[in-house]
């Protein structure tokens, strides 16, 4: 406790949170003909997605350098008796893109030159990322919908949900990050419910491997989203309506206005549809799903080196537990209830050129409960998880001549308020009721450098020292070295990465009344212990006539791999851990440019593996030992993903897009035998109407193929893909 004591002096003392980067760096140089610098030249950064922009002059070696979010950006530079030059750049977190300006002698007749579009590629950068636009998101099918994941499945290479969770790269803990401050949630898959509404977010930086060691606690997944701001808007509003089959709605109403110092914006949204949680049946049967939720952001540059950032969110779902035909008949009529709120604060400091501190406060609250029906046979069961996570970090990053040197000091308190009850049906007078109050911190520090030593060679490295405090205390320094190494002249780009990561184990523990029961019933619990991982990854990024194609190999080592054994069947579980688990694959991105400027056309696969092997390690178990020391597949294995899919412009204003989404089948029971391939298709049609109104139609599933999606009788359940869907959706914005 003294420990944590001093951590909130010190959090207090220097401001609050700021888990992870939400900019990039952009210095570069304009120079005359003759290769003198152009001093006192006008530098002007604009977004391409909205309205704002930032400036800055030339010194007196002709160069400029500029922090800014990540996304995409025109660049533009003015001098006297010089030709105004333009460029197009795109900026990912923490990267640092160097850009040349050879000015011209300005003739009779101006001319402003504007580059090709800018790479997605981060020449060094050992990362393996994908970054998807809000117009993206518009136009994916059925990904602007409030439930809906499509921005990251129909994106990120192995990436699909089963048992209603998200899995990327065998795994399902990832981290969420809205404009750079971490959302915490340590619980294993407690939760069912979205953190967001997609239709507030203007770009998303997604992760899934070659971490830096500013990211740590979540392996297989980190997701940097930038809201939207009110940069994109000008007193405007926008209402959305829509309506689909299954009684289903996702409306929404948002304001957004900015200045050149201030922006805001706004949004409430609802949802509902009799067809929420994958269904254990063809039959759609006690599947109602829905919620509500606020959401606000606030920038205010308070000067030219200062920015403060507000961030917050409100969200209440409701999800009725689907039932197969003899449970419908049996009265069985489970719901499970989730809350989210979160508020985030960031200032970001300028200091000096090429030095800006980034400090944020955070306050996450999180509840998953499942409320049993009285009807339930033979025990009815309720569970009710309240999470609180308060905390701080504090980053400072350098740029300064070949090395970009970050490092910074991440906290946070955790409190979990949980409250268990099961009565018997059958007659046998069975009942238990039991509350738990149990408190955790996690605390990390890393350091890290970029250093470039040469125009085409990178070396990026770091290290991450960790510690947790709860009913057990664990420690963990974990390295991550990388490199990227550009091709000249084809500019293809090599990267190689190392790393290893914790992550912190669930508060959940079993005791008292319900640590007896399970005594009785031959089944004991084991502490839950963090996760280790340990990953190699290589790959290569080619860009080929405005072409990305970019292939990547995996390898993950885990122990105490965290899981989670299914309660009942209600698509609810509870966490444990395996011995050890190896997850190998190789990946796949294909991107074009624009295609005849009428569209762009995009594909991911992945193939992997995920095995475990041993018994369990931490939660609930029987104590058995495992059958062999053998590896065993698990039941979100599936070996081949595919996602392809493309937009095109149409004319009179109106647009298409499609995906094609195939598995090779996830694990039949218990294996090793896969359940039979299966495919998909997705398709939108959309057309504007002058400035103020669109309209949009989408059917999901056209095929209208209800495949078996996964049976396993260990930690998943049963269950069937969605059937098809068709909605329509109506959007009006105006000006107030």
């Amino acid at each position: 406790m003294r420990k944590f004591a001093f951590l909130q002096l010190f959090i207090l003392l220097v401001a609050f949170h700021a888990g992870a980067t939400i900019f990039g760096w952009v210095r570069g140089v304009a120079h005359d003909p003759q290769h003198r610098p152009v001093a006192g030249a006008q530098i002007t950064i604009a977004s391409t997605t909205s309205s704002w922009k930032q400036d800055a002059v030339t010194d007196d070696n002709g160069e400029f350098l500029l922090a800014v979010p990540i996304g995409d950006y025109t660049i533009s530079v003015n001098a006297a008796g010089f030709a105004p030059q333009e460029k197009r750049l795109a900026v990912t977190s923490g990267s640092s893109s160097q850009v040349h300006f050879p000015l011209a002698v300005l003739t009779a007749k101006e001319e402003v030159n504007v580059s090709a579009e800018a790479s997605s590629i981060d020449p060094q950068s050992s990362t393996s990322q994908t970054t998807v636009n809000r117009e993206q998101i518009a136009r994916t099918p059925g990904a602007s919908a409030s439930n809906s994941l499509a921005m990251i499945t129909d994106n990120v290479p192995g990436a699909y949900v089963v048992h209603d969770q998200l899995h990327i790269r065998g795994g399902h803990q990832v981290s969420w990050l809205l404009d750079g401050v971490p959302v915490p949630n340590t619980n294993i898959a407690s939760n069912v419910g979205p953190q967001f509404d997609p239709k507030d977010v203007d770009v998303v930086e997604m992760q899934r491997g070659g971490y830096s060691a500013e990211y740590g606690d979540r392996t297989y997944g980190v997701f940097n989203v930038i809201t939207r701001s009110g940069f994109e808007r000008n007193r405007e509003g926008e209402v959305v309506l829509n309506y689909g089959n299954f009684n289903t709605v996702n409306d929404q109403i948002s304001f957004g206005d900015h200045t050149e110092r201030f922006a805001y914006y706004g949004s409430f949204s609802g949802n509902r549809t009799d067809l929420g949680l994958e269904t254990p049946t063809t039959d759609v049967l006690h599947d109602l799903n829905s919620g509500i939720s606020g959401f606000a952001s606030l920038i205010f540059n308070a000067s030219a080196k200062d920015q403060l950032r507000l961030v917050t969110s409100i969200r209440g779902d409701h999800y009725q537990i689907p039932n197969a035909p003899d449970d419908q008949l049996a009265g069985t009529r489970d719901i499970e209830l989730e809350r989210d709120a979160f508020v985030n604060f960031s200032w970001m400091h300028t200091a000096a050129k090429g030095v800006v501190f980034t400090v944020s406060p955070f306050y996450h609250f999180n509840r998953a409960a499942l409320v049993g029906g009285q009807n339930d046979f033979p025990l009815t069961t309720n569970d009710d998880r309240g999470s609180s996570y308060a905390g701080g970090v504090v980053n400072v990053a350098i740029l300064k001549g070949k090395h970009s040197t970050r490092a910074g000091l991440q906290a946070f308190r955790q409190s979990d308020n949980t409250f268990f009850s099961l009565a018997a049906t059958d007659g046998s007078g069975l009942a238990l009721n039991q509350r738990q109050k149990e408190a955790g911190q996690l605390e990390s520090f890393y350091l890290e450098d970029q250093y470039k030593v040469t125009q085409w060679l990178t070396f990026n490295g770091g290290v991450r020292l960790s510690h947790f405090d709860s009913a057990i205390n664990e420690n963990s320094a974990d390295p991550r070295i990388g490199a990227a190494l550009q091709i000249p002249k084809v500019h293809w780009v090599l990267r190689g990465f190392y790393g290893r990561y914790y992550q912190a184990p669930p508060l959940n523990t079993v005791s008292g009344p319900l640590a007896e029961l399970a005594v009785r019933q031959g089944v004991g619990f084991l502490p839950l212990h963090g996760e280790r991982d340990e990953q190699r990854e290589f790959g290569i990024a080619i860009p080929l006539r405005g072409w990305v194609f970019d292939f990547a190999h995996f390898r993950t080592k885990a122990r105490n791999y965290f899981d989670h054994d299914v309660l009942g069947n209600s698509s609810i579980f509870l966490p444990v851990t395996l011995a050890s688990a190896r997850i190998r694959g190789y990946e796949a991105t294909v991107r074009s440019p624009r295609l005849l400027n009428l569209g762009q056309i995009h594909l991911t696969y992945s193939r992997q593996y995920v095995q475990g092997r041993g018994g369990v390690s931490g939660g609930l178990t029987d104590f058995s030992p495992p059958a062999n020391d053998k590896y065993f597949y698990l039941d979100h294995d599936q070996r081949d993903t595919l996602s392809m899919g493309g937009s095109l412009d149409l004319p009179w204003h109106a647009w298409m897009s499609g995906t094609f989404l195939y598995g090779s089948g996830f694990l039949a029971a218990n294996g090793p035998e896969h359940l039979p391939v299966h495919a998909t298709f997705d398709l939108s049609l959309g057309k504007s109407f002058a400035e103020k109104w669109s309209v949009q139609v989408t059917g999901l599933n056209l095929g209208d193929k209800r495949y078996l999606l996964d049976e396993s009788n260990t930690f998943g359940g049963t269950h069937y893909t969605e059937p098809r869907r068709i909605s329509g959706e109506i959007r009006y914005r105006f000006h107030y």
